[in-house]
């Protein structure tokens, strides 16, 4: 051996099993900063041909400043330093229990003359040696991964997917790959090198390093077994230990509740409605358009639904003797397709019964926002006629901005709006084509409809595809925050119980049997669990609303943030099992081990 270095080839063959989960945290933050950062860059290539082909000369500065560029540019940073983050929390718990079962061998190391600046640098480089395996595994998945994201936008996307590069390579993600895992590494084994510079020699070799922590008194057991408490106490004893196992159950519920935020962004941002129209035919003259014309479009190729609606406006109402006869509303028809779409769509509020309004009746629905006054109940008289509220829309879909501004604007079936003016006629068709229509069946349409009515083709501006492909981006990540999750809590809470066996080999040779070694150890896990989803929830949730009040509510005003009830139950579930799993596994191995073999464990 030429070098005290020689010994960390040897060191990474001797612990492949324990390092196992290490290289395996190395991977995936590698592997997420890989694919984030070339999908950023497929789709800069893509916005750039589509810049090209439409103002001919593009530069860098033209790209950076359209809305896609911009947005892929943010989100791709600030993915950055979450997932660097959540890298440093996982591998730096997984090595400072690395560190803890190998206090004999760093002390012998102390004893034959090694220093303390040398054991940081042998632990930094044994860190690093890591890299040489885990970056490129992280790389090739990233790029794979990449190319079959792409290959899904291009093929079962399309749309406006469909310039985008199938099998490119990105040297910015490839690039930022190798510098996540080389950071990621060395910040993670900055705590644990100095901790082993640390170890006593003596102290070392004799096995009781971490353990020297003076009892002054005998564990209280009126609030518990004796094996809870112990497990309890094992938990919170290492400080830092308890901070970085904390914070990584922490970590995972603050990321997943704030990338929850980002679907109800895209949600906003590309509202997707059932009741979507592909082509609209709109009159300026009120209700001028036959229904002879719904009929004869039903029955052309190319169509798969056509729904009207027929308008009137400014018409003198009172709402429950609150409002001077002299106020006004407007009275908007629904045909059947279009007051489903809205239960379909989650438009309603709670409360709402939308089928009261359906037919002949004398119930409507309203717009609101969270300014309004009228509520679901509340009666107006329009027309000589008393109509109920029976449920509100979340917001109003006829202003710029989704606000009332205090105007009441009345939704109300086809036959209520007849039978209260009177009017037949329509003001608004609109028309979904099947996805094999073509050019002709639009133009057979429009050639029905006559030039007297405004004639709109909108196929070109559907928003589906990009919505799809934004949440299956989104819910991916979520995905992989969940899979992060369980195999961190899993692996951090084995190599915890693996650094105490010497411990646990000793509690069973005075007497304790598996049944109260398995309970410690859960009662450990359960500590770790509580206090990290805890603090999540404590961090998470303010800062789900802080950003939910920035990407939404701030561009969107009639946005209302609500409690993230689901997100934080599946989180907290995944969270649960990971910590069942975690300890079931190390459990099983003590039992397994003779009493004689625990105690020698090191």
């Amino acid at each position: 051996m030429k070098s005290y270095l020689s010994l960390i080839p040897i060191s990474a063959k001797v612990h492949r099993r324990q390092n196992r989960m290490t290289l395996l945290c190395i991977v995936f933050a590698v592997f997420m900063v890989t694919a984030v950062f070339s999908m950023a860059e497929m789709g800069a290539r893509m916005e750039y041909t589509r810049l090209l082909g439409k103002h001919g000369k593009l530069s860098m500065t033209d790209l950076l400043g359209s809305y896609m560029g911009q947005s892929l540019l943010l989100v791709a940073c600030v993915l950055f330093l979450l997932i660097l983050i959540a890298g440093v929390l996982m591998i730096s718990s997984s090595m400072n229990s690395t560190v803890a079962q190998r206090i004999k061998f760093f002390g012998m190391m102390r004893c034959i003359g090694m220093s303390k600046q040398q054991i940081v640098h042998f632990v930094r480089l044994e860190a690093l040696n890591w890299c040489k395996t885990a970056v490129p595994i992280g790389l090739a998945l990233g790029v794979v991964t990449t190319w079959g994201l792409c290959a899904v936008l291009c093929f079962l996307v399309g749309e406006e997917f469909s310039n985008i590069p199938l099998f490119g390579i990105s040297i910015i993600g490839i690039v930022c790959g190798i510098l996540v895992g080389v950071i990621t590494v060395l910040l993670a084994a900055n705590a644990p090198a100095k901790r082993a510079s640390k170890v006593s020699p003596v102290a070392a070799v004799s096995g009781n390093v971490g353990n020297e922590k003076t009892i002054r008194h005998a564990a209280n057991t009126r609030f518990g077994r004796i094996e809870t408490i112990l497990g309890i106490n094992h938990a919170v004893s290492v400080k830092k230990n308890l901070i970085l196992m904390t914070g990584s159950f922490a970590l995972s519920i603050i990321l997943f509740l704030s990338f929850s935020v980002f679907v109800d962004f895209v949600a906003y941002l590309m509202p997707q409605s059932v009741a979507t129209s592909d082509i609209d035919i709109a009159s300026d003259d009120g209700n001028t358009i036959p229904h002879e014309l719904l009929v004869s479009i039903q029955g052309m190729d190319g169509v798969k639904e056509v729904y009207g609606r027929r308008s009137a406006f400014d018409l003198p109402a009172s709402i429950d003797k609150n409002v001077s006869p002299s106020d006004t509303v407007d009275l908007i028809s629904y045909d059947d397709f279009d007051l489903q779409s809205l239960k379909k769509d989650g438009d309603l509020k709670k409360g709402s019964d939308l089928s009261k309004v359906y037919g002949n009746s004398s119930f409507v629905l309203a717009t609101s926002d969270a300014d309004s006054t009228w509520k679901i109940g509340d009666t107006i008289q329009i027309q000589g006629e008393t109509l109920t509220i029976a449920g509100l829309l979340k917001n109003d879909p006829f202003s710029s901005d989704g606000l009332t501004n205090g105007k009441i604007t009345l939704i109300s079936s086809s036959d209520t709006f007849v039978r209260l003016t009177g009017e037949e006629n329509y003001s608004l068709v609109m028309v979904q084509t099947t996805s094999d229509a073509t050019d002709e069946d639009v133009q057979a349409i429009q050639t029905a409809a006559g030039e007297t009515f405004s004639f709109r083709d909108k196929r070109d501006e559907r928003t589906s595809g990009t919505y799809m492909a934004f949440v299956f981006c989104v819910y991916a990540f979520l995905t992989i925050i969940a899979l992060v999750t369980v195999l961190n809590i899993v692996n951090s809470i084995s190599m915890s119980v693996s650094a105490r066996m010497k411990q646990y080999g000793a509690m069973r040779a005075i007497g304790m049997d598996e049944r109260q070694v398995t309970k410690m150890i859960a009662a450990e896990a359960v500590t770790y669990a509580t206090l990290g989803c805890a603090t999540g929830c404590i961090i998470g949730l303010p800062l789900s609303k802080l950003l939910y009040d920035f990407l939404i509510a701030e561009h969107f005003p009639y946005a209302v943030w609500h409690f993230p009830l689901e997100s934080l139950l599946i989180i907290l579930l995944f969270v649960s099992f990971a910590a069942i799993v975690a300890f079931l596994a190390p459990s099983k191995r003590i039992r397994s081990m003779p009493i004689t073999a625990t105690i020698n464990e090191l």
